[in-house]
């Protein structure tokens, strides 16, 4: 059984109720990972449940997920749970065993951090694997606008037809005045993936956060892949698994791997999508290592065009969170001038940042 598995249940036991947040769900891999997939159901139950009315919701997650035929196992008594689960399960640890579970908490804090600022290329393979468990945790939002909508409010502009139905409800005697002001909604998000074959090490990382966006809000986020052509692949990761998203990512992307043409690509998502209304008041990301085959030139001027289009416009080059970059690249060098933000997208910790510049207001 994959890691994705255990995290896909853990994601179904969270959305039926249960609060288990990132932690818990490290505690119940850690547990899973000492005990065994024998004793999974009591090492997701010891973990993710937090008081006894979350038990029965559990037991019918579990037996929906993985059959009724696997709960109805023995309560493990030899093995020893990990001491970073000890923080979910009841009762008060002594001061011996708190200095020893803060001392286990520590290290995998610290493991976690250094695994935030590694480079995803520099990455073994089950350093991967958790890197896209925690990347699926991801929830990118962006900031809210002013909606031309209006809503009943304490404070505001006074709101004359509300006042006069107010009015006649009270056989016409003066009441109080009554207020409307705006509503306000989260803005659309746009991504722009380059694909091509400089960016293949850094593509399922960028895919995946992709995919998280999507997943938080599924009909105001828009994804694109830049190539030699661009390519809508929103509707393919609006499945709920990740790994199942890539592959249908995979199988609509003409251009996986290839060249990069992106003042096209650019040019293409403007004019059939852009200045339609997709870009309009938007937070646009573009994911490139500013590699141009093309004339600079021309990239500058989509970019200026996007740029008038875009509430903010940023930019995510991987290369530069390595030591010693510069943006010396003919593309990266025409479009930096027309970016809000420019950040790096190399590493776990850098794709975080790039969810609190997408959530800036």
């Amino acid at each position: 059984m994959t890691v994705a598995s255990l995290v896909g249940f853990a994601r179904a036991v969270r959305e039926a109720g249960v609060p288990a947040d990132a932690h818990r769900v490290q505690a119940m891999l850690d547990a899973v990972d000492t005990l065994g997939l024998d004793d999974l159901y009591w090492a997701g139950r010891l973990t993710l449940c937090a008081e006894p009315d979350d038990l029965p919701v559990y037991d019918r997650v579990f037996a929906s997920y993985f059959g009724p035929k696997r709960r109805h196992q023995p309560m493990p008594t030899t093995p020893r749970l990990p001491s970073m689960a000890a923080p979910f399960v009841g009762g008060t640890p002594s001061s011996e065993e708190q200095g020893q579970d803060d001392e286990v908490v520590g290290v995998s804090t610290s493991r976690v951090e250094i695994l935030r600022t590694r480079d995803v290329t520099a990455l073994t393979a089950r350093e991967r694997a958790e890197v896209r468990r925690l990347l699926a945790l991801l929830a990118p939002g962006t900031a809210t606008r002013r909606s031309r909508r209006r809503r009943p409010a304490s404070r505001g502009e006074i709101d004359p037809r509300g006042t006069v139905r107010a009015m006649i409800r009270s056989g016409g005697e003066p009441t109080a005045l009554r207020r409307r002001g705006r509503l306000r909604r989260p803005r659309r998000l746009v991504l722009l993936l380059d694909v091509s074959g400089s960016m293949t090490p850094y593509a399922d990382a960028l895919m995946r956060f992709a995919h998280a966006a999507v997943r938080r809000r599924p009909t105001g986020t828009e994804v694109f892949t830049l190539g030699t052509r661009l390519t809508r692949v929103t509707r393919a990761l609006r499945h709920r698994d990740p790994d199942a998203a890539q592959a249908a990512a995979a199988a609509v992307i003409p251009d996986w791997h290839g060249g990069t043409r992106l003042a096209d690509s650019l040019k293409a998502f403007l004019d059939r999508w852009g200045q339609r209304g997709t870009a309009r008041g938007a937070v646009v990301v573009v994911c490139s290592d500013g590699w141009e085959r093309g004339d600079p030139a021309h990239l500058e001027q989509q970019m200026e065009r996007l740029n008038r289009l875009a509430y903010r416009l940023v930019w995510v080059n991987p290369h530069r969170g390595k030591d010693g970059y510069a943006p010396l690249a003919g593309g990266m060098a025409a479009a930096l001038p027309y970016c809000d933000d420019f950040v790096a997208g190399h590493s776990l910790g850098a794709l975080e940042e790039l969810a609190e510049v997408i959530a800036r207001a």
